[in-house]
């Protein structure tokens, strides 16, 4: 059995989803699942663009032979070799001896390291803006280091204008029968995923991002195929833009996130009445998380999208209570920038929490941290409820 779409007259989705797989990378949660992308082209000579995980072979393998209709399989494109989209490969050259694998340079070293099989016999070498002619498709090759691996490049299909983008513009979730993004609401039901998906995955790596969306604004695209995720054949400019932004670390919008670290629920306390204080001066935008039950990569996806940061946390062992550290090391990481920041700290006896947290975030990039700091000694005492008005105000006029 198999489950293949047609994308256009000659281009195929022949790829799978996993819906059981808990964890992305063995990291990220992924309560949707996943999908693992792969494309044919069906021309003179046949093109199969990117493999798929163990987890969804058998699938694969049967879409693959279903396109193929007994024909030999001439070309695999490798765009990246993350395993999650080559840990096939091994078993397709057994299956296909006669494939020809076209890499660029730095994907044929991680072939050889993932793989014992004879690269070196079938291997096809492109470089930068090099061409392969199929029939009525050319394809062009344009490199893409550290989108988000640095081997990573991206092909077009100057026919039928198709650019098939490896990870970039993909998006957590799995496929559920509609694989275009026109037939979702992706706005609603996919946007935060895929923020999710950037800003943790491809974060990192703004500056090569923009160089990306730089050399891929060249083209004229028609249909955009991402390895995890919905194809795109319509508005796909507002997707750039939203790439764009993240690219650059600029906000989506202006907001307020309050990731807060509690232990007996005080510190908690001071951040909800924040938050009341916020929304009371007009703020509408205001995300709460308790640090300790919420998976950083939500709170590092928010922190893409909008504009303000509170950080309240307890002091613990003389630190930053850690799972609020693993939070900032995640934004550190992650080279979040052009953010304000607050802070409130908690500590019964040094109140240590809020220095460390300051510590952090000015050793990030154009980060503005706002002076009001709540100090708190154990609870927050009715006297202190001006500090949090201040705080708020100041806030609010940031935001400005």
């Amino acid at each position: 059995m198999h489950c293949i779409k047609k994308l256009t007259e000659d281009i195929f989705w022949i790829g799978a989803s996993d819906r059981r797989l808990a964890k992305f990378e063995n990291a990220f949660p992924i309560p949707r699942g996943v999908s693992y992308n792969s494309y044919f082209i069906n021309d003179e000579k046949t093109v199969l663009l990117d493999t798929v995980d163990k987890a969804v072979g058998t699938r694969f393998f049967e879409n693959l032979e279903c396109v193929l209709q007994g024909r030999v399989l001439d070309y695999l494109v490798i765009n990246h070799m993350e395993p999650d989209h080559c840990a096939t490969l091994g078993e397709l050259v057994l299956r296909h001896p006669e494939v020809k694998i076209v890499v660029n340079p730095k994907i044929l070293v991680m072939i050889k390291q993932f793989f014992d099989f004879d690269i070196d016999t079938r291997v096809v070498i492109v470089n930068e803006g090099d061409t392969l002619c199929t029939g009525r498709h050319t394809l062009s090759f344009y490199m893409a280091p550290m989108v988000h691996w640095p081997e990573v490049m991206v092909t077009y299909d100057a026919l039928e204008k198709v650019l098939f983008s490896a990870d970039a513009f993909g998006t957590f979730g799995a496929m559920n029968g509609n694989i275009f993004a026109d037939e979702l609401d992706f706005e609603a039901d996919w946007l935060p995923d895929a923020r999710r998906y950037y800003s943790n995955i491809v974060g990192k790596y703004g500056v090569q991002v923009q160089t990306f969306l730089g050399k891929t604004a060249k083209l004229d695209i028609k249909v955009l195929c991402p390895l995890h995720g919905p194809v795109w054949r319509q508005n796909i400019n507002w997707y750039v833009e939203k790439y764009q932004r993240w690219a650059a670390w600029e906000p989506e919008e202006k907001g307020v996130i309050i990731p807060y670290a509690s232990i007996y629920g005080n510190t908690a306390t001071a951040a909800e009445i924040l938050a009341s204080l916020l929304a009371d001066r007009g703020v509408r935008n205001i995300h709460m998380y308790d640090v300790s039950s919420t998976h950083p990569s939500y709170i590092v996806a928010d922190s893409f999208r909008f504009s303000h940061i509170v950080l309240a946390s307890s002091t613990y062992n003389g630190g930053i209570f850690s799972a609020m550290e693993t939070l900032l090391l995640a934004f550190k990481a992650h080279n979040l920038q052009n953010r304000t920041v607050a802070i409130i700290e908690n500590g019964s006896w040094a109140a240590q929490s809020g220095k460390l947290m300051r510590e952090i975030v000015s050793s990030m990039k154009n980060m503005t941290i706002i002076e009001n700091t709540v100090s708190l000694k154990s609870s927050l005492k009715s006297d202190q409820l001006s500090e949090l008005e201040t705080l708020a105000d100041a806030i609010c006029e940031s935001m400005k």
